[in-house]
């Protein structure tokens, strides 16, 4: 897998997991737990986005 390719699954998995969110926020029945899992994923995705683009 190529450094670029790399980097697209995981903005593509950050997007996904930002409508995921917004989806479960706007639910009534919202998990804050499931919420916050969620959102620790994206950062977690966004600072290996940024490790790798700045090689």
């Amino acid at each position: 897998m190529t450094v670029s390719s790399h980097l697209q699954e995981l903005r593509r998995k950050h997007e996904a997991l930002s409508v995921k969110v917004e989806q479960e926020q706007r639910s009534p029945a919202s998990d804050d737990l499931k919420i916050t899992e969620m959102k620790r994923q994206k950062m977690r995705l966004k600072e290996e986005m940024s490790r790798i683009a700045s090689v």
